[in-house]
């Protein structure tokens, strides 16, 4: 399956870039109407501290998204929320906003803890709390497994007032009464789905329980099955509910499904290719072995490629999603790694065989 995003009449200046490998412009985004049909509210009408509006500016947020307007208002009330909202539509900022807002930059404690799947997720959900909150001198810190363990019980000596991670290396840390969550009054899920799933689920109940009863809960995913349905139940507070999922894609969006023999894949890659006007591109494989041989294979045709899997050292998988985010490169191979909120703005197909 392949999907192509429809550019934006904006992107025309970004012609010199698309011809080399250089970065992509830094508004390179196309807008479609789950991004535009807004029903006006401006983040100036949310009563933010004027250091998080400066940040929310120069970082390039010029009004509030759809979830942004709907979610943004009411977690300042402190309310739980469990909110439903498509990829790319500005969930990340829905949740790191209030948070930011609700941090004590005077107060040495944990104050938020914003959960993610994935180490490529909370390295990039860790950046955007850092651009948004940088003229309120918060200190945000991210962990994650498959790093040094003694590089977090060392910052963490120090002042963290966000925290974000994936659920296991967290749980580790507060097990070892090393990150102190006891007045952490924001819990924060994304990709709430995946981290409710069988392979995290006990973790957030450990995690849970080292927090305060006193805390405000929010799930932010593009679905929420049953499983959900249950933790509300148990650890929400009357959640305030937010579905913009009118459907799955994004509109903006194409998708094209090609039926091919196994034999045939690279061959209809290669096509795509020399069709589909690429900026860059991202293709899924289902196994570490598949990724490296796809990886090779599309080298061998010319074009630049990348690879990324779960086998690799962590230190060059954040090396390749560095680079490739950057414009290095053309188009990255890899397993399930990035599936989950990933966001490069210029990549405009992405292909799973």
């Amino acid at each position: 399956m392949a999907q192509q995003a429809r550019p934006s009449s904006s992107t025309s200046n970004s012609d010199a870039w698309k011809a080399g490998l250089r970065p992509p412009p830094k508004d390179y985004r196309p807008q479609t109407e789950d991004v535009t049909a807004t029903k006006g509210v401006e983040f100036e009408d949310m009563n933010l501290r004027r250091e998080l509006l400066m940040g929310i500016y120069e970082a390039g947020f010029e009004k509030p998204s759809p979830i942004q307007e709907e979610a943004i208002p009411i977690a300042l009330t402190k309310r739980d929320v469990l909110a439903r909202a498509k990829n790319g539509t500005g969930k990340t900022a829905a949740f790191v906003i209030p948070s930011l807002q609700q941090v004590n930059v005077n107060k040495n404690k944990i104050q938020a803890l914003l959960l993610v799947p994935t180490r490529e997720l909370a390295l990039q959900t860790a950046q955007v709390c850092k651009n948004l909150g940088k003229h309120m001198g918060v200190q945000v810190m991210v962990t994650t497994g498959g790093t040094t363990l003694k590089d977090d019980i060392m910052r963490l000596s120090e002042t963290v007032h966000v925290l974000v991670g994936t659920p296991g290396r967290i749980l580790d840390l507060a097990g070892k009464n090393v990150a102190d969550l006891s007045e952490c009054p924001v819990f924060v899920m994304d990709e709430a789905d995946k981290l409710l799933s069988p392979e995290f689920a006990p973790v957030m109940e450990q995690l849970l329980s080292y927090l305060p009863k006193d805390r405000q809960v929010m799930l932010f995913s593009a679905t929420f099955p049953m499983i959900v349905k249950d933790f509300k139940d148990k650890h929400m507070k009357s959640p305030y509910e937010i579905n913009l999922m009118d459907e799955l894609t994004l509109r903006g969006v194409t998708q094209y499904y090609a039926y091919v023999e196994e034999r045939q894949k690279v061959h209809c890659l290669n096509t795509l290719f020399s069709k589909l006007q690429i900026n860059q591109s991202i293709i899924f494989c289902n196994s570490t072995n598949r990724v490296e041989l796809l990886a090779k294979k599309v080298t061998e045709l010319g074009y630049s490629c990348f690879y990324s899997h779960a086998k690799m050292l962590q230190s060059h998988r954040n090396r390749v999603f560095h680079d490739f985010r950057n414009g290095v490169c053309r188009n990255l191979v890899c397993s399930d790694l990035l599936t989950r909120g990933i966001d490069i703005q210029a990549v405009n197909v992405i292909a799973s065989t």
